[in-house]
């Protein structure tokens, strides 16, 4: 290990700053925020410069840099293209025994700038030790991902609580173990949840001994129209420390592979004529792994609450008084219809979409046809494959031109995309002379014409 990492409290301390331009400027942000007091040495200093310098209550030096500039300070940094100076800034640092930081000059250094994952007061820090500082903040970017700004809250709720526990447990290893469990238990879902004062209270019975009776939680997860990348961060959290997994046939196997390992996994799946269970069985098993004191997710193609049967899960989940949370996820009309090059709105063909089922509850296409027939409006017809032939005509016959452009696509988002298009006359047919199959989305309207010019997805290009 070349460096040792430390985290230095500069709370008004003072720091020497050479140089007056961008890279001093950013160096120096990263000062002002650790509330360092910023002595800036340089003939000639930016005006964003100056401005932190004085909110810092620091001071400007308008000259070049002297060796008594440093004086006083407890950390130095070089930020010239200079040579000969930073060199020079360096000596003299290392003289006094104070830390110095040459920018991009590894070998004049005593000390290097990390990148920074702020989640104050939770900061975490990767450095290459001054030899790849662009993998450095590559890595950085990927745990900026991975690690939501709540953690910061969650840090700051031990803190509040750090003396009780500290007081109640005297020996390192049992604090370490009571950490452990609130951390990764409830009050730390209840905080990263946002809901911070029934944390606090969750919190303060622990540590009164009052044990709370084991209940689990549901969180309904949006897992998106396929693509893993599309998962926000929340969904991949919840995924990763669910106890049980129940996940519907339009999850792809790459998402549900981001599950938890060791969680168990239930199929629960659904598709025309074949439900692995039925709705009502899924709520009451949900229900019944909460009590279990269980955390469940329940994990959904595209949006839970876009024919989803969300709304119904929750009901159930509220009349038992089981905690849930929502995750939203990106319903297959955005995902596919944006991989497809599709816009579902434009200024010129489109002032309003409208999202359809394909068939409804009684398996039948006994839609408010005259509703959708607008020249101005897009239409999304989720689950339509088997009733496309009809979706077609019904339009036609209630109003909407033949000619219509019209869209079919398969497995939206995946490696596996296949775009058709056509018109709501020769649609259905061209369908036909293709084995295609769900999951499949339907997009009708003028919009559909502009995927010549805005497919961008290597998949969008498979179809016909």
């Amino acid at each position: 290990m070349e460096f040792l990492p430390l985290f230095h409290n500069l709370r008004g301390a003072r720091v020497l700053v050479v140089g007056g331009g961008e890279i001093a400027l950013r160096k120096s942000r990263l000062l002002a925020d650790a509330g360092a007091v910023l002595r800036v040495v340089a003939p000639e200093i930016g005006t964003e410069l100056r401005e932190l310098i004085d909110s810092s209550g620091g001071e400007q030096i308008l000259r070049g840099y002297d060796e008594a500039d440093v004086n006083g300070c407890v950390l130095i940094i070089a930020a010239t293209d200079d040579e000969p100076l930073n060199a020079q800034v360096s000596a003299d640092a290392r003289q006094r025994g104070v830390p110095v930081n040459v920018v991009d000059a590894p070998a004049l250094c005593s000390v290097i700038f990390p990148a920074i994952v702020d989640r104050s007061p939770l900061v975490i820090a990767v450095s290459s030790g001054g030899d790849a500082p662009v993998l450095a903040r590559l890595i950085r970017a990927k745990l900026e991902s991975w690690i939501p700004p709540t953690y910061g809250h969650l840090a700051g709720l031990a803190a509040r609580f750090r003396h009780q526990v500290k007081n109640l447990f005297p020996n390192v290893q049992q604090r370490r173990a009571f950490w452990e469990d609130v951390f990764q238990g409830p009050i730390a879902d209840r905080q990263l949840a946002g809901q911070g004062a029934e944390a606090e209270r969750l919190l303060q019975a622990k540590i009164d001994g009052e044990a709370p009776s084991a209940s689990g939680e549901v969180y309904l997860v949006g897992a998106g129209p396929g693509d893993p990348d599309l998962l926000t961060f929340k969904a991949l959290r919840l995924m990763q420390q669910a106890d049980v997994v129940l996940y519907d046939r339009l999850v792809a196997p790459a998402i549900l592979e981001l599950c938890r390992r060791d969680a168990d996994r239930i199929y629960v799946g659904k598709q025309r004529a074949d439900h692995a269970l039925p709705q009502d069985q899924i709520n009451q098993q949900l229900v019944a792994l909460a009590k279990q004191g269980k955390r469940v997710v329940r994990l959904k193609g595209g949006d839970p609450f876009i024919f989803g049967r969300g709304g119904e899960e929750i009901e159930e989940l509220a009349a038992n008084g089981i905690p849930f949370q929502v995750v939203p996820g990106i319903t297959a009309a955005s995902g596919c219809a944006a991989y497809a090059g599709i816009p579902l709105t434009h200024r010129d063909y489109a002032q309003s979409v409208r999202f359809v089922t394909g068939h409804l509850k009684n398996n039948t296409t006994d839609l408010p046809w005259k509703d959708l027939v607008s020249p101005a409006q897009t239409l999304v017809f989720y689950m339509g494959l088997i009733g496309l032939p009809i979706i077609c005509s019904e339009l036609v016959k209630h109003g909407r031109s033949a000619d219509t452009p019209a869209a079919l696509i398969q497995q939206g988002t995946t490696t596996n995309q296949r775009v058709f298009t056509g018109t709501l006359a020769n649609l259905p047919q061209l369908v036909a002379e293709h084995e295609v199959h769900a999951p499949t989305l339907v997009i009708v309207g003028e919009v559909v014409t502009l995927r010549d010019k805005l497919a961008w997805f290597e998949g969008a290009q498979s179809g016909v």
